[in-house]
C-alpha cells in the first residue's frame, strides 16, 4: 500500500515537472514571438499577464481542493458516552432542566422541576426500595408482616401511606443498606377505582430497586398480563410463590414446574421461588392448635444475594430509568407545547392570507398557491422548533411547497371542495372574490401543517418525500365535518359584509314568505 502512494507522489511530481516545463517553454517562446513584432516592454507585460492569470487558477484550484480536503478530514464528532450510570443520570438531569427551561405552562414546569429536584436528592439514598405486587389474595400483607416482624422483632411504623400502600422498613444482617418495603392493594380488582389503583401502583414500581411478585398458584391469564407488564419496565424481580404449605410436596414441585414454563426466556428459574409467608395452623396431638413461623428461607436468601451484589447497580439502574421517563415526559410536555404554537402560527396566517386575497383577489387559479403559503409563516414555524431559517431560506421552502401543492391538484381540488361546500347563488365576482379568499386560508393550513410535520422531523420530509406529507395533509382535512366547520370559521374572520352575503338569500326568501 505504502509504495503505491510512493509511486503516485512520484508520478505527480513528475507531471507537475512536465507541465511547469512546458509552461516556461511557452512562456518563453511567447515572449520572443511577441518582442520581435512589436517591443520587449510589450512582450515582458504580456508574460506576466499570462503568470498572473495562471496563479489566480492555481490558487483558485488550491482553495477548492484544501475545502474539499478540510471536508473530508472533518469528522462528525460521536456523542461523549457517559462513562457511569450515574453521569448518564446526571445528563439526563441537565438535559431536563434545559427542557422545563421552555416549557411556558407554569404549573406544568414547577412539577417537571420538582420531580427532577426529587430525583437528584434520590442519587444520594442510602436505601433500597422494594415494592410487592400481587393479587389481593396473593397474601401480600402476609409476607410483608413476616418480614418487617421476622427481621425487626417487632412490626415496625409505616413510613408513609399513599393511595396504593403503605411503606415500613427492615433490614437484613448481609445488607448494608436499610431497605424499604411498600405493601400495594390488589391489582386485579374489577372496575374503575382497581384501574386506577394498578396505574398507581404501576408508577411504584418504577420507582423501586427490587419487586416481589407473589401468585398463590398457577399464574392466572390476568397474573400473567400485570407481571408481563412490570417486566417491560426493566426492573429486577423475584416471582413468588407463596402459600405452598397448603401443597403437597408433589403438587408443589409440579406448580413450581408450570409457573417456570408460562415465563420461560423472561425469568431466570433462579429468581422464583417457594415460601410460606402465613402457614396454615397445625393441630397437636394433644388438639391444640399450632401456628408454625412462617417459611421465608427460599425468598431471604436470593434477596440478600441480590441486594448485596447488585444494590449499587439496582439504585443506579432505577434512578436512571427514572430519569430516561421523566425525560421522555419532558420532550412530550414541549412538543405538545410546541405543536400548539405552531398551529397558533398557521392558524394566523390563513387568515391573513384569506384576507389579503379578500382585498385584492387573485383571479388566476395557480397563483393561489404562491399567496397561500407564506415564507414568513415557514420562517416563524421553524422558529418555534429551534431552527433558525433566514427569510431566503423560508422563500425557498415555500416554493418547493407551492410547486407541490400545484403538481398533485390540490389547488383545484381545494376550490371545487370550498365551491361545494359555500352554496352561494351570487354574482361571479363576489362568489369568486369569497372562493378564492377561503380557498387561500384551506391551502395555508394544508401547508402549514405539512411544515409542521417537516420541523417536527428534523427537517426532513421523510421516505415519501415532499409530496407525501402535503398529499397527507390534504386528506386528513378534508373530511366532511371539518370543512363545514372551516368554512363557518371563515364566514366569521372575513369582513362583516361578506357575511352579510352569505346570509342575503335566506334574507330574500323570509322576505317573500
Amino acid at each position: 500500500m505504502r509504495s503505491a502512494r510512493l509511486w503516485l507522489l512520484l508520478l505527480g511530481l513528475a507531471v507537475v515537472l512536465l507541465l511547469t516545463l512546458w509552461l516556461a517553454l511557452s512562456l518563453a517562446q511567447l515572449y520572443q514571438t511577441i518582442a520581435a513584432l512589436s517591443s520587449p516592454t510589450l512582450a515582458t507585460l504580456m508574460v506576466v499577464g499570462v503568470l498572473m492569470i495562471f496563479g489566480v487558477l492555481i490558487a483558485g484550484l488550491l482553495f477548492i481542493l484544501l475545502n474539499l480536503w478540510r471536508g473530508r478530514q472533518k469528522k462528525v464528532r460521536p456523542p461523549v458516552i457517559p462513562e457511569s450510570k450515574s453521569e448518564a443520570v446526571s445528563e439526563n438531569l441537565r438535559s431536563i432542566r434545559r427542557q422545563v427551561s421552555q416549557i411556558q405552562d407554569e404549573v406544568a414546569r414547577q412539577s417537571l422541576l420538582a420531580k427532577s429536584q426529587s430525583l437528584e436528592s434520590s442519587a444520594t439514598r442510602q436505601y433500597l426500595k422494594i415494592v410487592v405486587f400481587g393479587a389481593g389474595s396473593a397474601g401480600k400483607t402476609s409476607l410483608v408482616n413476616a418480614l418487617i416482624g421476622r427481621m425487626a422483632g417487632r412490626v415496625s411504623p409505616t413510613i408513609g401511606t399513599t393511595t396504593v400502600g403503605e411503606t415500613y422498613q427492615f433490614s437484613l444482617p448481609e445488607v448494608a443498606q436499610d431497605l424499604w418495603i411498600t405493601d400495594t392493594p390488589g391489582l386485579l380488582e374489577v372496575g374503575v377505582a382497581g384501574t386506577a389503583r394498578e396505574q398507581a401502583a404501576r408508577q411504584l414500581a418504577t420507582e423501586a430497586d427490587l419487586l416481589l411478585f407473589l401468585v398463590e398458584g398457577d399464574l392466572t391469564q390476568s397474573e400473567y398480563r400485570v407481571l408481563r407488564s412490570l417486566l417491560e419496565i426493566g426492573k429486577r424481580l423475584l416471582l413468588v410463590f407463596n402459600k405452598t404449605d397448603r401443597y403437597p410436596p408433589p403438587d408443589r414441585t409440579a406448580v413450581l414446574d408450570q409457573i417456570a414454563d408460562r415465563v420461560r426466556g423472561q425469568l431466570d428459574p433462579d429468581d422464583i421461588v417457594a415460601i410460606a409467608a402465613h402457614p396454615q395452623p397445625v393441630q397437636l396431638a394433644s388438639g391444640e392448635w399450632l401456628q408454625p413461623d412462617p417459611d421465608l428461607q427460599a425468598l431471604l436468601k436470593p434477596m440478600a444475594q441480590i441486594l448485596v451484589a447488585e444494590g449499587a447497580d439496582l439504585l443506579a439502574d432505577n434512578l436512571l430509568l427514572q430519569s430516561m421517563r421523566l425525560g421522555d415526559e419532558a420532550r412530550q410536555m414541549l412538543e405538545r407545547q410546541r405543536l400548539r404554537n405552531a398551529e397558533k402560527i398557521v392558524e394566523r396566517f390563513q387568515w391573513i392570507g384569506a384576507g389579503v386575497i379578500w382585498v385584492t383577489p387573485i383571479p388566476v387559479v395557480d397563483l393561489l398557491a404562491a399567496a397561500a403559503v407564506n415564507a414568513q409563516m415557514v420562517v416563524e414555524i421553524g422558529q418555534v422548533y429551534g431552527c433558525e431559517l433566514t427569510f431566503e431560506r423560508g422563500r425557498e421552502l415555500a416554493l418547493s411547497l407551492i410547486k407541490t401543492l400545484a403538481g398533485l391538484g390540490i389547488v383545484r381540488g381545494v376550490i371545487e371542495i370550498v365551491t361545494l361546500s359555500l352554496e352561494l347563488s351570487i354574482g361571479g365576482y363576489l362568489i369568486g372574490k369569497s372562493i378564492h379568499s377561503i380557498s387561500a386560508a384551506y391551502l395555508t393550513r394544508i401547508a402549514g401543517k405539512s411544515f409542521i410535520e417537516y420541523f417536527r422531523q428534523d427537517q426532513d420530509w421523510g421516505d415519501g418525500g415532499i409530496s407525501e406529507v402535503v398529499q397527507r395533509q390534504y386528506e386528513l382535512n378534508r373530511r366532511e365535518e371539518f370543512i363545514k366547520a372551516f368554512v363557518q370559521e371563515a364566514i366569521a374572520k372575513l369582513p362583516e359584509h361578506f357575511s352579510q352575503l352569505m346570509h342575503k338569500p335566506e334574507t330574500q326568501e323570509s322576505s317573500q314568505d
